[in-house]
């Protein structure tokens, strides 16, 4: 297979964690509270605010989240902080695809172009399809053993259903523009609308 000009690493750590917006929501909090992150990170381990069962899946948990949210604009974590579940679920959507990259593209290129084609069937082959285009630039997608690829997939599309890209139909799911709230699109809009194809808004649209 043809090698191009590299790129930058796809990032899976996202495995640690799926959307999990009301975690998201008391992070968010604790920021507002203590002003910076590296004291929410701190609050976060002491307290055990993640409510995890070990010191180790806190960790794990904490340091996923965190540089998620870093992503975010003031107004965007302002509405993290105070919005509806819908405002949080779509946030997190939004500080995952701008945190790692694999996420991103695989919603803005391949899902949302199949809503174009009005081809709204998620099917095992579309996901193994973009994997191995992506491999041709991302060696580090080929170095992942089968289990971890398996991971990286079950985490992807419950993410995707989380947010409501990915609902019940056949093969892996039906795909749908996820609910937007307004206040959070205009966020969106004012950090940069190219964020808006994440979420299988048509180009024309943005």
């Amino acid at each position: 297979m043809p090698r191009t000009a590299p790129t930058n690493p796809y990032s899976f750590g996202f495995t640690a964690a799926s959307l999990r917006p009301e975690l998201a929501g008391v992070m968010a909090e604790l920021y507002f509270e203590h002003g910076s992150w590296e004291q929410t990170r701190d609050v976060v381990l002491e307290t055990n605010a993640l409510q995890c069962r070990s010191s180790a899946s806190s960790n794990r948990l904490e340091r996923e989240l965190r540089p998620r949210l870093e992503t975010l604009t003031p107004e965007e974590l302002a509405l993290l902080n105070t919005g509806t579940l819908e405002s949080r679920v779509a946030l997190s959507w939004l500080a995952a695809v701008k945190r790692h990259t694999f996420l991103h593209d695989f919603a803005s290129e391949l899902l949302r172009s199949k809503l174009d084609l009005h081809d709204a069937v998620l099917r095992a082959s579309d996901y193994e399809s973009f994997v191995e285009e992506k491999a041709v630039r991302h060696p580090e997608v080929e170095a992942l053993s089968d289990t971890t690829q398996g991971k990286i997939q079950r985490v992807v599309l419950r993410m995707l259903r989380e947010v409501g890209i990915l609902v019940k139909g056949p093969e892996l799911g039906s795909l749908a523009r996820p609910i937007v709230p307004p206040e959070v699109e205009d966020a969106i809009r004012a950090d940069d609308p190219r964020w808006l194809a994440a979420f299988l808004v048509p180009e024309a649209q943005i």
